[in-house]
């Protein structure tokens, strides 16, 4: 093979936005070492937004394009990753804003932090594209490993410690359960790697109905699962959320659950054509499950950050009805979600993380009559919970609309009813913090909110943090509004993705009951 073929088939550019943030990560890196951790912490985190946004940007000029196989298959550029990418890079730039602040009062190294978060960004914009298994494990372990770093960023603080601890522990469970999975597809393929290939040879060799087949499903889904926070492996959800710095979780609920969603499409559409019946029904299940503790479970909470938790538990199931589904429709609707979830979801964090700061609390019942002091972060907060709650005509809403719409075009209607009567359920649980902060009278205004400080947005990393505030206020309110180019977005992800639309014109993989492919525009 000459220079000029193996330039050809490495084709580096398909992975142009991740080579931009790993140059952005070694210029942080090396900054902070050249010049100090007092003078770095004043460029390096517009650094490292500007270096994201412009990975962001280059994701454009992938888009549609002529030659998305790279590294000799072990990575697919196609739409689909490409929107992906784009959420999980977006999540770590708006991070990265309430991140400045929050990290610099804890008194911790904020280039650490920085370098750490774009090694997790990395790996999750790797895992929403790998198309092999080795390069599907070394990108999920990159996020992973820099997860649990993350998570225990804050040494001097207990809860830190204890929420990293645990993440770590059933963390490296699911990965070993994870990886025995993908080892017993590559003994059943007679030793391949690649996913669209996996099936082929599995097949060929008459392996379709072997156990060793669907012991591997179960042991991939387990990985999977405890990535996105599905039940029954979410136990380490609401303990590493309350313990972990609010930031820290606020990607992990965005980019982190992106990219496992990604890994679950791509992993599962592509590897197990041959039992799509057996893991649709594994897939049903844990939405249901999730869809019902996640939000009963929430009603219960205290803490903000459990609250939160439970409810990203939740929304996880809401986006796996799209999943079951198999269809254009249904797995548009589900990127249509994760990519309005992104500014609610960390719109909402942003509100927690600056009450938490001008008060030490995150406890629901000390928002108590917050609007009298703060009227920006009661709007800001009341907007994003209500969009997760599904109200119009906020983003929330048309989200869930179209994922409930798909699914009853599909025939799924149970999980549609469910899904209906769960986020009934989660609305309450949201109004009632709605309620806390604009309902309570003078005299009801809780102890945190009676001493809450001057408002001052002059203080180091506060700036930041407004502007992150109200640009996931506006998106959140904006996109709900003005939802048709994202539904379009969405909807030509999948349609002009070659693995989805091979994987629905297969007889093997239809599903049982009868499914409309007719992409929905709302």
């Amino acid at each position: 093979m000459d220079f000029a073929t193996l330039v050809a088939q490495l084709n580096t550019g398909a992975i142009l936005p991740e080579i931009i943030v790993i140059t952005t990560l070694l210029i942080v890196m090396i900054g902070d070492l050249i010049v100090g951790r007092a003078a770095s912490s004043k460029w390096t985190p517009y650094f490292a937004i500007g270096g994201l946004l412009t990975a962001f940007g280059a994701l454009y000029f992938l888009w549609n394009t002529t030659a998305p196989i790279a590294f000799l298959g072990e990575y697919n550029s196609d739409n689909l990753s490409i929107v992906f990418r784009g959420i999980v890079a977006l999540s770590a730039a708006v991070t990265i804003l309430m991140s400045i602040r929050y990290v610099e009062q804890s008194g911790t190294a904020l280039a650490e932090f920085l370098i750490i978060l774009l090694t997790a960004t990395v790996g999750g914009m790797f895992l929403s594209g790998a198309d092999e298994l080795v390069t599907v494990y070394v990108a999920l372990e990159t996020l992973s490993i820099s997860s649990y770093l993350l998570t225990g960023y804050t040494k001097r603080d207990p809860r830190s410690n204890e929420a990293a601890l645990k993440y770590l522990l059933i963390g490296a469970s699911s990965s070993a359960i994870f990886l025995y999975g993908t080892s017993l597809l590559y003994g059943l393929s007679g030793g391949e790697t690649n996913l669209s290939k996996i099936s082929t040879q599995i097949g060929a060799a008459g392996l379709a109905d072997s156990i060793g087949l669907v012991i591997a499903l179960v042991f991939v889904i387990a990985g999977i699962a405890f990535k996105i926070a599905a039940v029954p492996f979410h136990q380490w959800t609401p303990d590493v959320y309350e313990g972990s710095p609010t930031p820290v979780v606020a990607f992990l609920s965005v980019g982190s659950k992106a990219a496992g969603f990604a890994l679950a499409i791509r992993l599962l559409v592509t590897a197990f054509p041959l039992v799509t019946e057996q893991w649709h029904f594994v897939m049903t299940t844990l939405a249901i499950l999730s869809m019902v503790l996640g939000n009963v479970v929430a009603l219960a909470q205290t803490s903000m950050k459990r609250l939160l938790a439970y409810s990203s538990i939740g929304q996880a199931g809401f986006v796996m009805i799209g999943l079951v589904i198999g269809s254009d429709a249904g797995y548009a609707s589900m990127v249509f979600y994760l990519m309005i979830y992104l500014f609610m979801n960390l719109g909402a964090f942003t509100c927690v993380i600056l009450f938490t700061l001008r008060t030490g609390t995150d406890q629901i019942s000390e928002y108590g009559g917050l609007y009298q002091k703060d009227p920006l972060l009661t709007l800001a907060l009341s907007i994003c919970l209500l969009s997760l709650g599904g109200i119009p005509p906020l983003a929330g809403f048309f989200g869930k609309l179209y994922i409930f719409w798909a699914g009853w075009q599909a025939g799924a209607y149970p999980l549609v009813l469910l899904g209906l009567l769960t986020s009934v359920i989660s609305i309450y649980y949201y109004i009632r913090v709605v309620k806390m902060m604009v309902v309570k009278e003078p005299q009801e205004m809780s102890e945190a909110v009676k001493n809450y400080p001057e408002i001052s947005w002059n203080l180091p990393g506060m700036r930041p943090l407004q502007v992150g505030l109200v640009l996931t206020l506006v998106a959140t309110t904006i996109a709900g509004i003005l939802s048709n180019p994202l539904f379009t977005l969405a909807n030509d992800s999948v349609t002009q993705t070659p693995m989805l639309q091979q994987a629905m014109q297969k007889p093997a993989i239809q599903v049982s009951h009868k499914v409309d492919r007719t992409p929905v525009n709302l």
